[in-house]
């Protein structure tokens, strides 16, 4: 399922210059630590200025994100959108990160993406052929007779025609499966006898009178087949390469190594291909149908509202990359449709973010927000609207929401206006060839997405310069709540308490982080400072929240920047998730160990709910042991 960080990760990828300029990322305790190759192209003020950031610090030769305890959870969907391949755990620690099981939408999620997205661009130049071909023949350039239109033709209708065996190719990159015998599916299934035989006189009908209904043309040892035309088709070669897939680890293991090179191919395509052409093949080609008429069926129950749907929340849908997996039921549309109504109605989402950035430049007066809106208004021009969400209109919140609403807006108008998608083509400007209908009035379709885009843009163009405020608006702040039990919290470390202005992190002595004091050890030991939950610990013992059982939550972090200690001089004595008792040992460290490494061994304390209690008293006491009160709270 999408992860409720995905906006924030990429508002995060966008703003620190891109996936491009990351070099590496790593996580602390509160704090993502990007090296980027070049830290001006970062928008640290967009960052700063961002819910769920609490801070941005340049220290070190790291780009450091303060996010708070849950950065575990935003880092590794940083590491995923940003296809940043993790790093090997470093020595002294030893705790497995928790992965997780991929829920099943996020496998068909990734398997479409893996399976469309590397033939994406290619489906689109074919496309914007296709299209160019129908307006040259409208205004006589050309008749369908002549060499030029005839090559073209053919440049234009390649994909379309020998779609699977693109598909099989790179479903088998996705499945691990060879490649060629991927391709070799793909071919067998739209070979010109298996086609050709369709044109002869059926030898029975199956599921006669049903929704099935399908003629026998030939059978395969006496079980008769079902064929279909499989040109142009989505679905069947996909689930076939999974079947490969199967079949190819059981022939790896029957099949001896001398002959494994021809044997395997062999075995998987002899098993697989009468699977395919028996059950795979016409399950899926009902699978394909019943989604077309699913899609038409919503279209016709109410096509202003299923525009206003799809348009209205394609942007939150690229967010999540949830449009990946609509991208098969587009192209099966076409397949099965000649036309397709899912990118019709997102035809002004783009656009709306284009004019949302012309108002920002010229209201705002901030430079880098103005740099990054022209940027990201090149990008949009093209239908590349990522660095327009995440670098500006997600961030700054009413602009984003405005885009929905002109997108939802513009989408009921298209198909109110009745316009089709015909063929997969360009994005952005480019997309108008998309809507020309090669069988009908070629002009009519393209004109009505012009007048939705022109509609959807000046809405939202004109609520931008409306309603948005060229200024950072403050966090909120949570109420203070007045607390009748006094709450006293006994000292995880003996030693010399200290302000948090004295530490030497801006973040801490900010008070950023919440409020509390410091502490200099001089007992390499932390214990729990009440009864509680160790909500966290970080492997290399550096650092871990507690939430005690009055619902007090406290962060610990030993020294400064110690987290590059990768563990070094720590010892963890409990375990993430431990019901704790006061005066339980946590974590034993080494104060001379971590002071000749040259890192400061000043322990913050900080209370990160404390504004939820309406007195904050810390100790006057100058030096404290052991479980002696610090903080005081009620």
């Amino acid at each position: 399922m999408a992860n409720k960080y995905d906006g924030l990760a990429r508002i995060i990828i966008q703003n620190v210059g891109g996936k491009e300029n990351i070099s590496s990322l790593e996580h602390c305790f509160t704090r993502l630590r990007f090296k980027l190759k070049d830290e001006s192209k970062a928008n640290t003020e967009m960052l700063k200025s961002t819910d769920g950031i609490v801070n941005v610090l340049q220290s070190g030769g790291q780009y450091q994100i303060v996010i708070g305890t849950h950065v575990p959870q935003v880092y590794e969907v940083v590491m995923e959108k940003a296809h940043i391949e993790k790093q090997l755990e470093t020595e002294g620690v030893t705790e497995q990160r928790n992965k997780g099981i991929k829920g099943l939408f996020n496998s068909f999620i990734s398997t479409v993406s893996g399976v469309f997205l590397p033939v994406i661009g290619l489906l689109c130049a074919c496309g914007m052929m296709k299209g160019i071909l129908v307006i040259l023949i409208a205004t006589g350039l050309l008749t369908t007779t002549d060499g030029t239109y005839v090559i073209f033709s053919a440049v234009g209708d390649c994909i379309f025609y020998f779609f699977p065996v693109f598909l099989g190719y790179t479903s088998a990159k996705k499945f691990k499966v060879n490649e060629f015998v991927g391709m070799a599916i793909g071919t067998t299934m739209i070979y010109p006898t298996i086609i050709s035989a369709m044109g002869g006189n059926a030898i029975s009908v199956l599921f006669s009178g049903t929704a099935f209904e399908s003629n026998v043309y030939l059978t395969f040892l006496k079980v008769p087949v079902i064929l279909n035309k499989y040109t142009s088709t989505v679905i069947p070669v996909i689930l076939a390469v999974w079947v490969a897939s199967k079949v190819e680890k059981f022939a790896k293991k029957i099949v001896p190594d001398v002959i494994k090179s021809f044997g395997v191919p062999l075995v998987t395509l002899a098993i697989t291909m009468p699977i395919t052409f028996i059950v795979v093949g016409p399950a899926a080609t009902w699978l394909a149908d019943l989604i077309g008429m699913l899609v038409q069926a919503l279209y016709i129950f109410n096509p202003i509202i299923y525009g206003a749907f799809i348009g209205g929340f394609w942007q939150i849908f690229v967010m999540f990359g949830i449009h990946q997996g609509l991208i098969p039921i587009v192209i099966n549309n076409l397949a099965t449709l000649q036309y397709d109504t899912i990118f019709a109605a997102t035809s002004t989402a783009a656009f709306t973010q284009v004019a949302i950035l012309i108002a920002i430049m010229i209201k705002t007066k901030n430079k880098k927000l103005k740099t990054t809106s022209i940027s990201a208004f090149f990008s949009g021009l093209f239908g590349i609207t990522e660095p327009a969400i995440y670098g500006v209109t997600l961030p700054l919140k009413t602009p984003f929401i405005i885009s929905c609403i002109s997108s939802a807006i513009g989408g009921a108008l298209a198909i109110g206006l009745g316009v089709k998608y015909y063929t997969m083509g360009g994005q952005g400007i480019f997309s108008f060839l998309c809507y020309i209908n090669p069988n009908g009035n070629a002009a009519r379709d393209v004109l009505m997405s012009v007048i939705a885009v022109l509609v959807a843009m000046a809405i939202s163009f004109i609520l931008t310069l409306i309603f948005f405020k060229d200024k950072t608006e403050e966090k909120n702040v949570r109420p203070v709540i007045n607390n009748d039990n006094k709450v006293e919290l006994g000292s995880p470390i003996a030693g010399k308490i200290l302000a948090l202005s004295e530490v030497k992190d801006e973040t801490f002595s900010s008070g950023l982080m919440g409020r509390g004091l410091a502490i200099e050890p001089t007992e390499g030991k932390i214990v729990a400072p009440a009864d509680g939950v160790l909500t966290s610990l970080f492997p290399t013992g550096h650092a871990m929240g507690i939430t005690t059982n009055d619902g007090t939550e406290l962060l610990i972090h030993v020294g400064i920047d110690t987290v590059k200690l990768e563990g070094k001089y720590f010892n963890l004595k409990a375990k993430q998730g431990d019901e704790i008792k006061k005066g339980q040992t946590l974590v034993e460290f080494d104060i001379d160990g971590i002071k000749n490494a040259g890192y400061s061994i000043i322990t913050p304390v900080i209370i990160s709910n404390g504004n939820n209690y309406a007195k904050f008293s810390p100790t006057d006491k100058s030096i404290v042991g052991i479980g002696e009160t610090i903080i005081t709270l009620n």
